[in-house]
Protein backbone atom coordinates (compact mmCIF):
# COMPACT_ATOMS: atom_id res chain seq x y z
CA UNK A 1 0.00 0.00 0.00
CA UNK A 2 2.85 2.40 0.92
CA UNK A 3 4.65 1.61 -2.34
CA UNK A 4 1.46 2.22 -4.32
CA UNK A 5 1.01 5.58 -2.58
CA UNK A 6 4.63 6.50 -3.38
CA UNK A 7 4.16 5.55 -7.04
CA UNK A 8 1.05 7.71 -7.16
CA UNK A 9 2.91 10.68 -5.65
CA UNK A 10 5.76 10.29 -8.11
CA UNK A 11 3.31 10.17 -10.99
CA UNK A 12 1.56 13.32 -9.72
CA UNK A 13 4.92 15.10 -9.61
CA UNK A 14 5.74 13.86 -13.10
CA UNK A 15 2.42 15.19 -14.40
CA UNK A 16 2.96 18.55 -12.69
CA UNK A 17 6.45 18.77 -14.22
CA UNK A 18 5.05 18.06 -17.67
CA UNK A 19 2.32 20.68 -17.22
CA UNK A 20 4.89 23.23 -16.05
CA UNK A 21 6.96 22.49 -19.15
CA UNK A 22 3.98 23.15 -21.41
CA UNK A 23 3.22 26.44 -19.67
CA UNK A 24 6.88 27.47 -19.96
CA UNK A 25 7.17 26.69 -23.66
CA UNK A 26 3.66 27.32 -24.99
CA UNK A 27 1.73 29.34 -22.40
CA UNK A 28 -1.19 28.56 -20.14
CA UNK A 29 -3.78 28.59 -22.93
CA UNK A 30 -2.09 25.61 -24.56
CA UNK A 31 -2.15 23.59 -21.36
CA UNK A 32 -4.49 20.63 -21.76
CA UNK A 33 -5.00 17.24 -20.19
CA UNK A 34 -4.36 15.59 -23.56
CA UNK A 35 -1.10 17.50 -24.05
CA UNK A 36 0.18 16.56 -20.59
CA UNK A 37 -0.84 12.94 -21.16
CA UNK A 38 1.24 12.79 -24.33
CA UNK A 39 4.27 14.15 -22.50
CA UNK A 40 4.14 11.57 -19.73
CA UNK A 41 3.08 8.63 -21.93
CA UNK A 42 -0.46 8.22 -20.61
CA UNK A 43 -3.91 8.32 -22.10
CA UNK A 44 -5.97 11.32 -20.90
CA UNK A 45 -8.04 9.10 -18.61
CA UNK A 46 -4.78 8.19 -16.86
CA UNK A 47 -4.33 11.85 -15.84
CA UNK A 48 -7.76 11.84 -14.22
CA UNK A 49 -6.66 8.99 -11.96
CA UNK A 50 -4.37 11.52 -10.25
CA UNK A 51 -6.14 14.83 -10.81
CA UNK A 52 -9.89 15.31 -10.90
CA UNK A 53 -9.69 18.23 -13.31
CA UNK A 54 -7.39 20.53 -15.26
CA UNK A 55 -7.82 23.04 -12.45
CA UNK A 56 -6.53 20.54 -9.89
CA UNK A 57 -3.55 19.86 -12.16
CA UNK A 58 -2.83 23.59 -12.43
CA UNK A 59 -2.91 23.90 -8.64
CA UNK A 60 -0.25 21.18 -8.54
CA UNK A 61 1.82 23.23 -11.01
CA UNK A 62 1.61 26.25 -8.70
CA UNK A 63 2.59 24.04 -5.77
CA UNK A 64 5.62 22.87 -7.78
CA UNK A 65 6.57 26.46 -8.55
CA UNK A 66 6.40 27.38 -4.86
CA UNK A 67 8.45 24.31 -3.97
CA UNK A 68 11.18 25.25 -6.45
CA UNK A 69 11.42 28.83 -5.21
CA UNK A 70 11.68 27.58 -1.64
CA UNK A 71 14.32 25.04 -2.66
CA UNK A 72 16.36 27.82 -4.29
CA UNK A 73 16.38 29.76 -1.03
CA UNK A 74 17.26 26.67 0.99
CA UNK A 75 20.15 25.72 -1.30
CA UNK A 76 21.56 29.26 -1.21
CA UNK A 77 21.39 29.30 2.59
CA UNK A 78 23.26 26.01 2.82
CA UNK A 79 26.13 27.06 0.56
CA UNK A 80 27.00 30.48 1.99
CA UNK A 81 27.97 31.50 5.54
CA UNK A 82 26.81 35.12 5.25
CA UNK A 83 23.56 36.88 4.34
CA UNK A 84 24.80 38.74 1.27
CA UNK A 85 26.22 35.51 -0.11
CA UNK A 86 22.90 33.80 0.50
CA UNK A 87 21.01 36.59 -1.21
CA UNK A 88 23.33 36.40 -4.21
CA UNK A 89 22.81 32.64 -4.34
CA UNK A 90 19.03 33.10 -4.39
CA UNK A 91 19.34 35.78 -7.06
CA UNK A 92 21.51 33.71 -9.39
CA UNK A 93 19.29 30.65 -8.97
CA UNK A 94 16.21 32.69 -9.80
CA UNK A 95 17.88 34.08 -12.92
CA UNK A 96 18.85 30.54 -13.92
CA UNK A 97 15.25 29.47 -13.33
CA UNK A 98 14.08 32.16 -15.75
CA UNK A 99 16.72 31.31 -18.33
CA UNK A 100 15.76 27.63 -18.30
CA UNK A 101 12.07 28.31 -18.85
CA UNK A 102 9.41 30.98 -19.07
CA UNK A 103 6.98 29.44 -16.59
CA UNK A 104 7.40 32.07 -13.87
CA UNK A 105 6.36 35.16 -15.89
CA UNK A 106 3.67 33.19 -17.67
CA UNK A 107 2.18 31.93 -14.41
CA UNK A 108 2.65 34.95 -12.19
CA UNK A 109 1.76 37.71 -14.66
CA UNK A 110 -0.65 36.06 -17.08
CA UNK A 111 -4.24 37.30 -17.11
CA UNK A 112 -5.21 33.74 -17.99
CA UNK A 113 -4.14 32.69 -14.49
CA UNK A 114 -5.88 35.49 -12.61
CA UNK A 115 -8.95 36.53 -14.56
CA UNK A 116 -12.09 34.87 -13.25
CA UNK A 117 -10.17 32.57 -10.93
CA UNK A 118 -10.02 34.12 -7.44
CA UNK A 119 -8.57 30.99 -5.84
CA UNK A 120 -5.72 30.89 -8.35
CA UNK A 121 -5.10 34.59 -7.74
CA UNK A 122 -4.93 34.01 -4.00
CA UNK A 123 -2.59 31.05 -4.49
CA UNK A 124 -0.22 33.08 -6.69
CA UNK A 125 -0.33 35.90 -4.14
CA UNK A 126 0.56 33.48 -1.33
CA UNK A 127 3.52 32.17 -3.35
CA UNK A 128 4.79 35.70 -3.99
CA UNK A 129 4.28 36.77 -0.37
CA UNK A 130 6.06 33.67 0.89
CA UNK A 131 9.02 34.30 -1.40
CA UNK A 132 9.23 37.96 -0.39
CA UNK A 133 9.07 36.91 3.25
CA UNK A 134 12.05 34.59 2.81
CA UNK A 135 14.05 37.35 1.12
CA UNK A 136 13.14 39.82 3.88
CA UNK A 137 14.34 37.30 6.48
CA UNK A 138 17.72 37.09 4.75
CA UNK A 139 17.88 40.89 4.68
CA UNK A 140 17.24 41.05 8.44
CA UNK A 141 20.00 38.50 8.97
CA UNK A 142 22.32 40.69 6.91
CA UNK A 143 21.45 43.68 9.09
CA UNK A 144 22.15 41.66 12.23
CA UNK A 145 25.50 40.59 10.76
CA UNK A 146 26.38 44.18 9.87
CA UNK A 147 26.50 43.50 6.12
CA UNK A 148 23.32 45.36 5.17
CA UNK A 149 22.48 48.92 6.23
CA UNK A 150 20.50 48.85 9.45
CA UNK A 151 18.13 51.68 8.54
CA UNK A 152 16.61 49.89 5.53
CA UNK A 153 13.18 48.29 5.69
CA UNK A 154 13.61 44.54 4.97
CA UNK A 155 10.30 44.31 3.09
CA UNK A 156 11.27 47.23 0.86
CA UNK A 157 14.67 45.67 0.16
CA UNK A 158 12.96 42.35 -0.62
CA UNK A 159 10.68 44.06 -3.16
CA UNK A 160 13.67 45.82 -4.72
CA UNK A 161 15.49 42.48 -4.86
CA UNK A 162 12.64 40.80 -6.73
CA UNK A 163 12.30 43.97 -8.81
CA UNK A 164 15.75 43.31 -10.26
CA UNK A 165 14.42 40.01 -11.61
CA UNK A 166 10.83 40.62 -12.70
CA UNK A 167 11.36 43.29 -15.41
CA UNK A 168 14.28 41.30 -16.80
CA UNK A 169 12.10 38.17 -16.88
CA UNK A 170 9.34 40.01 -18.75
CA UNK A 171 11.82 41.53 -21.20
CA UNK A 172 13.49 38.15 -21.71
CA UNK A 173 10.07 36.62 -22.32
CA UNK A 174 9.00 39.31 -24.82
CA UNK A 175 12.25 38.97 -26.77
CA UNK A 176 11.87 35.17 -26.86
CA UNK A 177 15.15 34.78 -24.99
CA UNK A 178 17.00 37.40 -27.01
CA UNK A 179 17.68 39.63 -24.00
CA UNK A 180 20.92 38.71 -22.21
CA UNK A 181 19.47 38.16 -18.75
CA UNK A 182 22.75 36.77 -17.40
CA UNK A 183 24.68 39.93 -18.26
CA UNK A 184 21.88 42.02 -16.80
CA UNK A 185 21.97 39.98 -13.60
CA UNK A 186 25.67 40.68 -13.03
CA UNK A 187 25.22 44.44 -13.50
CA UNK A 188 22.03 44.62 -11.45
CA UNK A 189 23.63 42.76 -8.55
CA UNK A 190 26.40 45.37 -8.32
CA UNK A 191 23.77 48.13 -8.20
CA UNK A 192 21.95 46.24 -5.46
CA UNK A 193 25.14 45.95 -3.41
CA UNK A 194 25.83 49.67 -3.79
CA UNK A 195 22.32 50.45 -2.54
CA UNK A 196 22.08 48.11 0.45
CA UNK A 197 25.56 47.10 1.64
CA UNK A 198 26.67 48.57 4.95
CA UNK A 199 29.59 50.97 4.72
CA UNK A 200 32.86 49.50 5.89
CA UNK A 201 34.55 51.39 8.73
CA UNK A 202 37.17 53.83 7.49
CA UNK A 203 40.55 52.26 8.24
CA UNK A 204 42.08 55.60 9.27
CA UNK A 205 39.20 56.40 11.60
CA UNK A 206 39.43 52.97 13.14
CA UNK A 207 43.13 53.42 13.83
CA UNK A 208 42.63 56.91 15.31
CA UNK A 209 40.01 55.57 17.71
CA UNK A 210 42.59 53.16 19.03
Amino acid sequence: MAEEKLDSQLRREQIAEAALGIVASEGLRRLSVAGVARRVGLVPSGIYRHFKSKEAMLQAVLDLLAKRLEANVQAACEESPDALGRLKGVYLRHVRFIREGRAIPRLIFSDDVHSGHPERRRRVLRILEGYLGQIARLVRQGQEEGQIRAGLNPQTVALAFVGMIVPAAIYWHLTEGGFDVTQHAARAWQLFLTAVAAEKPDSCSAQCER
